[in-house]
């Protein structure tokens, strides 16, 4: 048994086999162990935008602070050295250096997260795993035997649609992931292809941290 972490209520891993899932409903800041973890939690107040969206701060001259989610991901990197598993956050994520973590290299291999800590820290791309973009993500691992990962830095993936209305340079300054999904419905941009989530699920399961 595992459990899956700030997951998407009736997403990818709910009703799976041996994975115990805490959705947003559930709290998973409270998640009192025994089992390994995979830990999705929420990003938005860690990344490059973490201070929200230019346009609705120049509305409304408010900002939000950087690191402010409530103390999920404090909860999950505990819960992970607690009881074993995986964190997955987007790379350049500002939670790695606000909580110690070596900053991993960007092509990939697997790095001692810190020098006083016992767990790994990568750079992988989503996309080579099915993401319909090259996604690359920074894990945090612990009480694991870090497993080989696809590696590498891709070139980027773009429709051609997209090419051909708005040019190669303009598509490269939007960003991949920003031709699909947004506004409403965000789905196809922040879900876990399935390869991802059954590697992830794996590493969680294959941990080993002694709580006596």
């Amino acid at each position: 048994m595992i459990a899956a972490l700030f997951v998407q209520e009736g997403g990818c891993y709910s009703g799976l086999e041996g994975v115990d899932a805490w959705p947003e409903s559930r709290d998973a800041r409270l998640y009192p162990g025994p089992h390994p973890v995979v830990a999705h939690h929420p990003c938005q107040r860690w990344g490059k935008f973490y201070f929200g969206s230019p346009l609705t701060v120049a509305r409304t001259g408010v900002r939000k602070k950087m690191g402010d989610d409530n103390g999920c991901f404090e909860a999950a990197l505990a819960a992970v050295k607690k009881w074993g598993g995986v964190i997955e956050h987007p790379w350049g994520s500002k939670a790695w250096a606000h909580f110690g973590i070596n900053r991993p290299n960007r092509r990939g291999g697997w790095e001692r997260a810190s020098l006083l800590d016992g767990g790994w820290t990568c750079c992988v791309e989503q996309g080579q795993y099915g993401h319909y973009a090259r996604k690359p993500t920074m894990l945090y691992a612990f009480g694991i035997d870090p497993p080989e990962l696809r590696w590498g830095k891709t070139e980027a993936k773009f429709d051609p649609e997209v090419i051909a209305r708005l040019g190669i340079k303009k598509a490269r300054r939007i960003g991949e992931v920003s031709f699909k999904g947004g506004g409403v419905d965000s789905t196809a941009r922040i879900h876990t292809p399935i390869e991802f989530r059954d590697l992830l699920i794996a590493m969680a399961r294959s941990a080993k941290v002694s709580n006596e």
